[in-house]
């Protein structure tokens, strides 16, 4: 599951950088946020210390924004903020579940999103709120509507790969779960992000 993350990811980010025009590289690199949004919220239900846990997506956050800003993006912020305030939301609904206070909350969080911007921004959030509120078919038909709302939203077309993870972590929990058994060291899964971008950043700044 984790190698899988880093290697669509990665492919992406090449594609992204190298390879604009060949739309098959980011079309691969759609089934890795998904999988990173499974992840949050799984680590959210079984980490240890939450506040831990928020200290370190905060810690990769910051080391991963200036090679971030110098690879992809010169201006927003990087999916790790993303993944961050989704993880924050996470623990102030737990905190806080009345509904009228989770929908008001999430929405002046999506707006808040949008305008800094960040990666993915409230589609991020909101894919990882399907994560932990949805399952089975249910959190299939939900993507499928984020996804045909934000095609049509912002032309987001290419979004429509990242059903595949889901598909497969929906309606194959026995394989998905197999599939969590075989992690990485913990030290690669943390750094992989800040690290391979950095490398991008400094191949990029070489060829370019």
């Amino acid at each position: 599951m984790q190698l899988i993350a880093m290697i669509t990811m990665l492919i992406d980010h090449i594609g992204y950088i190298f390879f604009p025009n060949d739309m098959a590289w980011r079309y691969v690199g759609r089934i890795a946020f998904p999988i990173y949004c499974y992840a949050v919220v799984q680590g959210h239900l079984h980490t240890s210390s939450k506040p831990k846990y928020l200290l370190r997506l905060l810690l990769i956050a910051l080391l991963a924004q200036l090679p971030y800003n110098m690879a992809l993006d010169p201006k927003g912020l990087n999916v790790v903020f993303t993944l961050l305030l989704s993880a924050i939301v996470l623990v102030v609904l737990d905190r806080f579940p009345k509904v009228w206070f989770g929908v008001l909350f999430v929405a002046v969080v999506s707006l808040f999103m949008d305008y800094i911007p960040m990666d993915y921004g409230a589609y991020g959030l909101l894919l990882v709120l399907l994560f932990r509120y949805t399952k089975s078919y249910w959190l299939v038909f939900t993507h499928l509507a984020l996804n045909l709302f934000y095609l049509v939203y912002n032309g987001w077309l290419i979004q429509m790969a990242s059903l595949l993870p889901t598909l497969v972590i929906a309606l194959g929990p026995t394989f998905w779960g197999h599939m969590e058994k075989r992690r990485v060291p913990r030290w690669l899964w943390w750094s992989f992000y800040p690290g391979h971008l950095m490398i991008l950043a400094l191949v990029k700044m070489y060829y370019y």
